[in-house]
């Protein structure tokens, strides 16, 4: 097998089919990794991590301590960044070697079914061939022409990993996932954050009280928040931009940071070549096997366009690995968490409300604040609330959602029950530890009314 893509998808599938006895080897144009590791989900984290802690040392005083005067000094913030990609980074090049997984830096190319043109970091070429072929190339930030991005004032995700200070104002095009956590970043550590956002609500794919609720508190950090609201054009001048948003307002601020979206990596890997269909957004069209319509060839991950995390992209390597290696699975999106690292956290699984009622289920809920949860009080995280949705006609669990303290770890309990076709009423019989914040669900699940 090869493997075009070394990011949570591309290296866990090549390991994958080495721990099944098969030969496999691994192609990557930047670092192992991919966007997950060097350019997003980990770097953006160890950032959050050290505005949480900036946090706390403002609330030491409630916890009986005095912390006054804290200095902020970026260069460590953005070394300490680095120095845990790097190491994680480290950790995938041991676990491919101590597998036999071969990996060659360079960009690949489909050249026919069975084969693959890799144009070598150092300058040189070479031809691989295999019988199967995984592509795993990601996706890449979403910019439209209208935002006048130049890397600079106009950024993406990419770049505000690497910015050396803390912009005195940031406006934020989109309310997802990656705005939501950035704004919180930024405002943690002192920027004046607007959030322009399209559509009537920030995280719009959410529950709808679940979003209110972190619009609330978001707005108690000073964040502005423009939803219904278009982007116009972005101006630049004397190192500002000059936003002009469809209400006619012009917002002049140090930074403009683009979380639109995201777009898949399909260019230029020789798709056409071998006659691999494409969908509208461009992305590849897969199975549930994760094959494509072209014999011996997958794709996993963001390229796919079906959930773009790198745990889906995970879970979609070692299916298609297991299908190559003749074990017949279908990946399965059922339960697939979802986790955002706001202050506070949100995370959810399942269905939403509106989901469920447009499936035609009699949809019951349950809900628990953590201001009632005596861990919740004691670490002084009162804010949010745990909702269980349930299928009034048989108990079944259609959705969990939550937000407050913990929560994209607290959400893997009703992962499992999730995947399990677990029922509120088994959720709320478990006997979970005292005093936890997991509590939070059983009560929710409790308070379910039929």
């Amino acid at each position: 097998m090869i493997v075009i893509g070394g990011g949570p998808g591309g290296y866990v599938a090549a390991l994958e089919v080495a721990r099944l006895g098969g030969r496999a080897c691994l192609i990557e144009s930047e670092a192992l990794g991919g966007t997950c590791l060097n350019k997003g989900c980990i770097p953006t984290k160890t950032l959050l991590a050290s505005a949480e802690m900036l946090s706390k040392f403002r609330k030491a005083e409630e916890f009986g301590f005095s912390a006054k005067n804290v200095t902020i000094d970026v260069s460590k913030i953005l070394k300490r960044k680095d120095a845990v990609v790097n190491r994680l980074g480290k950790g995938i090049a041991f676990l491919l070697r101590k597998a036999n997984v071969d990996v060659f830096m360079g960009k690949g190319r489909l050249k026919r079914k069975n084969e693959v043109e890799v144009a070598l970091k150092e300058g040189t070429s070479m031809t691989l061939s295999g019988e199967n072929i995984i592509i795993a190339t990601g996706s890449r930030p979403s910019i439209h022409p209208s935002f006048n991005y130049d890397g600079d004032i106009v950024i993406t995700s990419e770049e505000a990993l690497e910015l050396n200070s803390i912009p005195d104002s940031v406006l934020i095009v989109g309310g997802g996932v990656i705005g939501c956590e950035f704004a919180c970043f930024y405002s943690e550590f002192g920027a004046e954050v607007t959030i322009v956002e399209m559509e009537e609500s920030i995280i719009p794919t959410e529950e709808r009280d679940i979003s209110g609720l972190l619009t609330t508190t978001m707005k108690k950090r000073n964040i502005r928040i423009e939803t219904n609201m278009k982007v116009e054009s972005v101006q630049k001048k004397d190192g500002k931009a000059y936003v002009t948003l469809a209400s006619g307002d012009t917002l002049v601020v140090d930074k403009v940071l683009i979380s639109t979206g995201r777009m898949p990596n399909t260019e230029e890997i020789g798709l056409e070549e071998v006659g691999v269909l494409k969908g509208s957004k461009n992305e590849i069209i897969v199975d549930y096997n994760m094959g494509t319509n072209v014999d011996g060839i997958y794709a996993i991950g963001d390229v796919t366009g079906k959930m773009l995390l790198a745990h889906v992209a995970s879970a979609q390597g070692v299916t298609a690995a297991e299908n190559i290696m003749g074990i017949k699975t279908k990946m399965d999106y059922k339960a697939i968490p979802r986790c955002i690292f706001t202050f506070p956290e949100v995370a959810s699984v399942g269905m939403t409300t509106q989901e469920a009622t447009a499936a035609n289920f009699d949809v019951k809920v349950g809900r628990y604040s953590f201001i009632s949860n005596g861990k919740a009080l004691a670490i002084g995280q009162g804010e949010g609330i745990a909702k269980v949705l349930v299928d009034g006609g048989t108990g079944d669990l259609l959705g969990v959602h939550i937000i407050g303290p913990n929560a994209t770890e607290l959400i893997a309990e009703a992962t499992v029950a999730l995947q399990l076709d677990a029922s509120a009423d088994d959720l709320a019989r478990t006997v979970h530890a005292h005093p936890t914040l997991v509590e939070t669900l059983r009560e929710a699940a409790w308070g379910v009314e039929y």
